[in-house]
């Protein structure tokens, strides 16, 4: 049996669970399943990684920074620099390799959501909202598709304006305002970035990563605005994919 996996906290719902046993069923892939274990420390992890049939595991919140420390290699494509793991390999002779698809799937799901709409990322500033691991792969795949973006928290940092600085003319000088926050997620489907609504208009795009619900209260405040909206399924499909393929692949070579 091939085992695979997500380790976070809490694990109160998973898109990957039912993503991967899904797959296993619809594609015929035999001797596998995929399996929560929920971990409020990473202390639990090594004895985690004792399991002799255990080929791979997604990380989530909010582990995706502090694992790297676990690993026994990053690559250096992907989770070294970003400076988060959110997929880690486990080799026959156990040794273990941190990667980062959310890159992948955040660039991927942009471009084709632009595409779709007849856009290009020529003109696009970006706000980021929120400073977790997935924020990270966000900010490297923004710059590598040259759209300048600045960094929004509730703590003040270099280089990062807080919530209450979001004023008028910084709203309408960023079209992409992206949610790489946990807030609006199911079951706490009333939370939401503060961010003044009130000035966003049909030339902005907003997209949340979160995807459950289907439409965050983010997304809704955006959308009666004129606001064009994507949520964070896209972006989840197509790291799950990514995931999979460094997952079964006979090397340890992946590249971003």
């Amino acid at each position: 049996m091939n085992l695979y996996g997500l380790i976070g906290f809490p694990l109160t719902h998973s898109f990957s669970k039912r993503y991967f046993t899904d797959k296993f069923n619809r594609e015929g892939i035999k001797e596998s399943s995929y399996d929560l274990y929920e971990m409020k420390s990473l202390e639990e992890l090594p004895e985690l990684l004792k399991k002799g049939d255990l080929r791979g595991l997604n990380v989530t919140i909010p582990h995706k920074k502090e694992v790297m420390a676990y690993l026994d290699d990053l690559d250096d494509s992907s989770a070294e620099r970003i400076g988060a793991v959110n997929t880690i390999k486990i080799f026959a002779d156990g040794s273990t390799k941190g990667f980062n698809t959310d890159y992948y799937g955040f660039r991927q799901s942009l471009l084709e959501w632009f595409d779709r709409r007849g856009e290009t990322c020529d003109g696009f500033k970006a706000l980021i909202l929120g400073n977790g691991g997935a924020a990270k792969a966000v900010q490297v795949a923004l710059q590598d598709l040259e759209i300048e973006y600045q960094q929004v928290s509730r703590s003040a940092g270099n280089d990062t304006l807080q919530y209450e600085d979001l004023t008028q003319e910084v709203m309408e000088s960023h079209r992409l305002i992206i949610n790489t926050t946990p807030l609006g997620t199911f079951p706490n489907v009333e939370g939401c970035p503060e961010i003044p609504f009130q000035y966003i208009g049909k030339q902005h795009y907003l997209y949340d990563l979160v995807y459950n619900p289907e439409e965050t209260t983010f997304l809704k405040n955006g959308g009666e605005r004129g606001a064009a909206l994507q949520n964070g399924l896209k972006m989840l499909e197509l790291q799950a994919e990514k995931a999979w393929d460094i997952w079964t692949s006979e090397d340890d070579m992946w590249s971003v």
